[in-house]
């Protein structure tokens, strides 16, 4: 596997338009990325999106941005982490306007790990609204919450991609997960 040397060195060939130095990124990134799939989609049995689908979902979102540029790791991961919630919240939708009419009800909890991965339903487009409300208020704190919940990465891992302290990803983890807590049941 490359170092994050040669991966940063893809990245800015992708940056500069080279839609075959992307395709060597996500194909050398494939696994992490459908390892963060997988754990997002723990305990989703029967349902149409698998992490398969789910990577390639992404995969399509990230190809199909002229816009999108990577700097680093870092920052592909974090793309990667805000397409897959794009394609995980589009697929709550559907599948609750199917369901019911798509109707949102009011969410009371987020907790604290998601081990058992993402529940596909109104409580995550709930979710998805209130962390647009926390983006427009905190970025960093937003940037946090995506890579955590979408990402699929733990505290440890979001400081390592981000070159921050464990506590400081922490104390960021706590303070958006109040904000969207407060923001969820104002709702």
């Amino acid at each position: 596997m490359p170092d994050n040397a040669d991966i940063t060195l893809l990245l800015d060939a992708a940056r500069d338009g080279d839609r075959g130095a992307l395709d060597n990124v996500l194909a050398t990134l494939y696994q992490e990325l459908h390892s963060m799939a997988r754990r997002q989609l723990a305990g989703q049995y029967g349902q149409t999106l698998d992490a398969t689908a789910l990577v390639h979902e992404a995969y399509l979102k990230l190809i199909g941005r002229r816009e999108a540029r990577f700097d680093d790791r870092a920052h592909f991961f974090a793309y990667a982490a805000s397409a897959m919630r794009s394609v995980v919240v589009d697929y709550a939708r559907q599948r609750m306007a199917q369901k019911r009419g798509g109707d949102l009800h009011r969410v009371t909890d987020l907790p604290e790990d998601i081990e058992g991965g993402l529940r596909l339903d109104d409580d995550m487009l709930a979710l998805d609204v209130a962390l647009t409300r926390l983006a427009a208020v905190d970025q960093r704190l937003a940037h946090v919450v995506e890579l955590r919940y979408f990402g699929g990465l733990s505290e440890i891992e979001i400081a390592e991609l981000l070159q921050r302290s464990e506590r400081s990803i922490r104390r960021d983890w706590q303070k958006a997960r109040l904000y969207l807590l407060a923001s969820l049941k104002a709702d």
